[in-house]
């Protein structure tokens, strides 16, 4: 992810504060922390200072090489009903940078033996994902504005109607390179909420590997 000229701000400063003093805790370095998760040692430092704004698998990653509960980082959200309605969904987010605040909705109920979260993901102009894989499926939808979405380096843009489902052990990577914020309906089947503990399976399979030698990713054609 490309750095961003921006100061923290008081949710940025908040997660990362909280992440620098858990692993200052577990007697661990930024790159041990950043071996573990998967991620360079940059990435960690961007993390911790509030420059970067990670996505919930970033989080997850990183949690787990704090041996953290990704859960507690931020509002809780899980829900055993079968229904949201749109007035009452929680609009939460995992930091805010100027122009860079990702926000998400979460869709999916939390009951035991369920495999499917769904959020609706709100990026911003310009966001940028981190390259990673971990394991799993999932499916995106872009309900409104559009997406260029890499896949083991191959880039493909996706606008509003379109869909991709691929396995994540591929690498993957998006970029909201439109003037306006992409909404997109995203399902997965790894545990980005943290509610394993109610069906009893610990969900320790994640593997986050950093995307190698990718470059920045073209300008659609128009």
């Amino acid at each position: 992810m490309t750095e961003k000229n921006a100061r923290p701000t008081g949710r940025d400063s908040a997660l990362g504060n909280r992440l620098r003093v858990r692993r200052k805790q577990q007697k661990l370095t930024m790159q041990e922390v950043a071996d573990q998760a998967g991620f360079s040692v940059g990435f960690i430092s961007q993390i911790e200072r509030g420059i970067t704004v990670p996505s919930l698998v970033s989080l997850i990653a990183v949690c787990r090489a704090l041996d953290l509960d990704v859960g507690s980082v931020f509002e809780k959200t899980r829900s055993a009903e079968p229904v949201t309605r749109r007035d009452a969904r929680t609009i939460f987010g995992l930091g805010a940078m100027t122009g860079q605040d990702v926000t998400y909705e979460r869709l999916s109920a939390a009951f035991p033996g369920n495999i499917l979260r769904s959020t609706l993901i709100h990026e911003p102009p310009g966001y940028r994902s981190e390259p990673m894989t971990h394991e799993g499926e999932e499916i995106f939808y872009i309900i409104d504005g559009a997406l260029s979405l890499e896949l083991d380096g191959e880039r493909v843009i996706l606008e509003a109607g379109d869909t991709a489902h691929f396995p994540s052990t591929r690498v993957h990577a998006t970029w909201n390179h439109t003037g306006s914020t992409t909404t997109v309906f995203h399902t997965c089947t790894m545990d980005v909420f943290g509610d394993g503990e109610l069906s009893g399976v610990a969900d320790s399979s994640l593997v986050v590997t950093r995307g190698t030698g990718r470059s920045k990713p073209e300008s659609p054609r128009s």
